[in-house]
């Protein structure tokens, strides 16, 4: 018997049939989600970058209605939703001048603390779905193995001998399938740590960039706006 791609195809029962479409599927999920991911993220640094640019200035001269306006520009910058959320509070508190600066800055805290939580669960949009076929496309194939053991045993009771030709088909079917569940499971491993380190770091960068504001907004007094 051959053993090329197609007459592997070829020898494989419907069952193993299922399984290695099912885990080309999930294959194709996995790289698609990654992707996803990778542009999303490249996004999210690209913009970062460019707002901390322009934000500085900004804040300096106390322009906080203006740097407000700027955080709108950046709708894919985790820095821009935790800095926007922080100034959007402190400049409602600051409206309301009989509120203690205390109560100002503490809900300028809370409310950039919300938009970091929320901005890291939408990071990790997809992650446990890699997560999920990291840890369950190996057993997927040794289900696929399983089967093919089966079929190299029905195999030997058929023919009535235990020689490589009456076992080789279903021999294939487990090898096949045991492979593809690694090839599977192997890249999402690796592509869920990768993203889980990236939505880590970015978490880090949002809540040191709302100490940092937390810093600044405690000098500044703003005017009313126009």
């Amino acid at each position: 018997m051959s053993m090329n791609p197609v007459e592997l195809w070829n020898s494989m029962g419907w069952m193993a049939r299922g399984v290695f479409l099912f885990l080309a599927f999930l294959s194709v999920y996995s790289l698609t989600v990654s992707i996803e991911r990778w542009l999303r993220f490249r996004k999210a640094r690209h913009q970062s970058l460019d707002f901390t640019r322009k934000i500085g200035p900004l804040l300096r001269d106390g322009r906080v209605h203006e740097a407000i306006e700027l955080t709108k520009k950046f709708p894919d910058s985790h820095l821009a939703l935790v800095v926007g959320a922080g100034l959007l509070e402190f400049a409602s508190g600051k409206k309301h001048s009989s509120r203690p600066d205390h109560d100002v800055f503490a809900a300028v805290g809370r409310a950039m603390e919300r938009a970091v939580v929320k901005n890291t669960e939408e990071m990790k949009k997809g992650l446990n779905a890699l997560a999920t076929i990291a840890t369950t496309a190996p057993f997927i194939g040794l289900f696929g193995t399983v089967v093919g053991i089966i079929n190299a045993f029905r195999g030997m009771a058929v023919s009535g001998s235990g020689g490589l030709g009456a076992v080789s088909a279903g021999i294939s079917e487990a090898l096949v399938t045991t492979a593809v569940g690694l090839f599977v499971a192997i890249p999402a491993v690796w592509l869920y740590n990768f993203f889980v380190n990236k939505v880590d770091r970015f978490r880090v960068e949002m809540n040191n960039s709302g100490s940092e504001l937390i810093d600044v907004v405690m000098k500044l007094d703003i005017p009313e706006a126009a």
